[in-house]
C-alpha cells in the first residue's frame, strides 16, 4: 500500500488524528530547535568551529537518545501517557527559555550544552510516550499502516521546522540574540502540542493498571539484563543482526559525512563565512531530506523487484561509489548531490532493517532488539563524529575520510552478503 493510501486510512480515526497532530507539532518544533543548536554550535560567526566541537555538538544532539532510550520505557509504562504529553511540553518550554537566556547572556558554552541536553532528555520521554500510545488509537489491523505513516510524517515535519528555523535565522540574524529568539520560538511552538494532547481523554493512552508489574527499581535493573538477552537472541538470528549491522555501518559513515561536510563548508568552500557555510549545509540537508522522502516511495517497489537483501546491498554499494565520485573532487556542487544519494540509500537501508527485525525477531524479544537498534542508530553517528575529530584537517579537505566512507559502504555490503548467504546455507 502506498504512503498516501496508508495516510488516508489511518486519518479516519479521531483519536489517531489528535495523537498524530501532537506528534507533528512537536517534531516541527524540534526542527526549529535542532537548527538553532546547529547554527549556534557550528556556524556562529563568533566561534571558530573545529572537528572536535562538531563531535561535541552532535553528541549533545544524539546521546540522550542513545543513553536514555532503553530506560524511558520503565516510566512510560507507569505514568499516564496523556499526562506526559501534556506536562513534558511545558517542562521543555521552560528549559528552552532557560537555554535562550544562557545564550543571550553569553555564558560559557558548556552551560548551554547542559541545558540543551536537558531539553533533549525531556524530548526522549515525549517521543517514547507518543510511540507507546499509538496502539491505543489505531485498530490492530491498521497498526502497520500507522507505523508506515507516522515516522515519515514526523521526519518531514522536522525538516519543515528546520526550514522555518533557517528563514527565522535570516530575519533574527546569527548572533546570540538571534539564536535565543529561535529557541524561544521552538519552546512556544512545542507548548502548543500540549493543547492538542489535552483534547484526548486522560485514560485513553494507558498504561492500564497491572498488579504484577515489578517495582521501578527492579524494572530498571531488568533493562540491562533484557538488553543482554536481546543481544544474545540477535546472535542466533544472523540475518536480522547483519541487517542491523548494515544500518549501524551506514550511520557511522553518514556521521563522518556530516562532520566532513560541516567543516568543508565552514572553512574550505566559504573561507570562514559562517552565514554562507550555513546556507550551503542547509542545501545539503534539503537534498538529503528529498532523498529520504523518495526512499519511502522507491523502497517498497525495489524490495518487491529485488528482495530486501539485494536492494540493501545495491543501496550500500551505490552510496559508496557515488560518494567517491561526487566528493573526491572537493567541489561545492558535489555535496548536495551526495546528500541526496546518502539520504535515499540510508533511508532504504533503514526501511530494510526495520522490516527485517520486525519479521525475523521473535515478538518477546522485539522490544529489546529495537532498543539495541536505537542505541546503535544514534551511538554510531556520534562515534563517527569523534573519529572525524581525530582525522580531519582544519579546513576539512581529507582524502582519507572520503576513502574510508567510499570503501566502507561496499565492504559493509560484502559482509552483509557473506553473513546472509551462510545463514541461508545453514537453513538448507
Amino acid at each position: 500500500m502506498s504512503f498516501v493510501a496508508d495516510l488516508r486510512v489511518v486519518l479516519r480515526g479521531r483519536d489517531f488524528r489528535r495523537l498524530f497532530g501532537t506528534r507533528l507539532v512537536s517534531q516541527f518544533s524540534d526542527g526549529i530547535f535542532q537548527f538553532g543548536v546547529t547554527g549556534f554550535a557550528f556556524f556562529s560567526p563568533e566561534n571558530q568551529t573545529t572537528a572536535f566541537e562538531v563531535a561535541a555538538g552532535l553528541a549533545v544532539l544524539l546521546l540522550p537518545y542513545s543513553v536514555l532510550g532503553p530506560f524511558v520505557g520503565v516510566f512510560i509504562d507507569r505514568w499516564s501517557r496523556r499526562q506526559i504529553l501534556m506536562v513534558a511540553p511545558f517542562i521543555r518550554g521552560t528549559l528552552l527559555l532557560l537555554a535562550a537566556g544562557l545564550v543571550a547572556a553569553d555564558v560559557p558554552d558548556p552551560w548551554f550544552y547542559a541545558a540543551a541536553l536537558a531539553v533533549l532528555g525531556v524530548n526522549r520521554f515525549f517521543l517514547a510516550a507518543l510511540g507507546a500510545s499509538l496502539p491505543h488509537v489505531v485498530p490492530p489491523e491498521r497498526l502497520i499502516s500507522a507505523n508506515a505513516v507516522v515516522p515519515t510524517s514526523g521526519t518531514v515535519a522536522t525538516f519543515v521546522g528546520a526550514g522555518l528555523g533557517f528563514l527565522l535565522r535570516e530575519i533574527f540574524g546569527g548572533s546570540d540574540s538571534g539564536v535565543a529568539l529561535l529557541l524561544v520560538t521552538s519552546g512556544v511552538v512545542f507548548t502548543m502540542s500540549a493543547l492538542v494532547a489535552r483534547t484526548m481523554d486522560r485514560q485513553l493512552l494507558g498504561p492500564w493498571p497491572d498488579p504484577n508489574r515489578p517495582q521501578a527499581r527492579q524494572a530498571l535493573r531488568n533493562v540491562v539484563t533484557g538488553l543482554t538477552d536481546g543481544a544474545r537472541h540477535l546472535v542466533g538470528h544472523r540475518v536480522a543482526a547483519a541487517t542491523m549491522g548494515a544500518m549501524a555501518t551506514h550511520r557511522f559513515l553518514f556521521g563522518m559525512c556530516t562532520a566532513l561536510g560541516i567543516i568543508l563548508y565552514r572553512y574550505y568552500f566559504t573561507d570562514g563565512d559562517a552565514d554562507a557555510a550555513l546556507r550551503g549545509v542547509s542545501l545539503v540537508v534539503v537534498a538529503a531530506g528529498i532523498g529520504t522522502a523518495l526512499a519511502v516511495v522507491v523502497t517498497p517497489y525495489a524490495t518487491e523487484r529485488f528482495g530486501i537483501e539485494r536492494w540493501l546491498q545495491i543501496a550500500l554499494v551505490a552510496a559508496g561509489v557515488l560518494t567517491a565520485a561526487l566528493v573526491l573532487p572537493f567541489q561545492e556542487w558535489g555535496l548536495p548531490v551526495a546528500g541526496f544519494v546518502l539520504g535515499l540509500a540510508g533511508q532504504s537501508v533503514k526501511i530494510c532493517a526495520d522490516t527485517t527485525v520486525q519479521r525475523d525477531v521473535e515478538d518477546i524479544y522485539r522490544g529489546r532488539a529495537f532498543s539495541i537498534y536505537d542505541m546503535l542508530f544514534n551511538g554510531m553517528y556520534v562515534l563517527a563524529a569523534a573519529l572525524s575529530a581525530a582525522i580531519l584537517p582544519a579546513n576539512g579537505k581529507s582524502y582519507l575520510a572520503v576513502v574510508i566512507i567510499s570503501l566502507g559502504y561496499p565492504l559493509a555490503a560484502l559482509a552483509y552478503r557473506t553473513i546472509t548467504t551462510r545463514s541461508r546455507a545453514k537453513v538448507v
